[in-house]
């Protein structure tokens, strides 16, 4: 997991047992680009604020990048 400042984080919403959110970390990974994954299953307040970001969907992974939402992953 990298970090990096707040404004230019990238934060990947998911769980542990979602290929989705996996397929999605590694990519993130391999293209090094800085990301924060935070376990929705383990943190009700984080998952609230996914449900808000989503309007109420609860597909993972959920990616934040650059302000923009993006619900789910398909690859690059």
């Amino acid at each position: 997991m990298y970090r990096r400042d707040m404004a230019d984080e990238v934060i990947i919403y998911g769980k542990d047992s979602c290929p989705y959110t996996t397929a999605a970390r590694d990519d993130y990974e391999a293209r090094k680009v800085p990301f924060r994954y935070i376990n929705v299953k383990k943190d009700a307040s984080e998952l609230e604020r996914m449900l808000g970001l989503t309007g109420g969907r609860r597909q993972v992974p959920v990616i934040v990048e650059k302000g923009r939402v993006t619900i789910g992953f398909g690859g690059t």
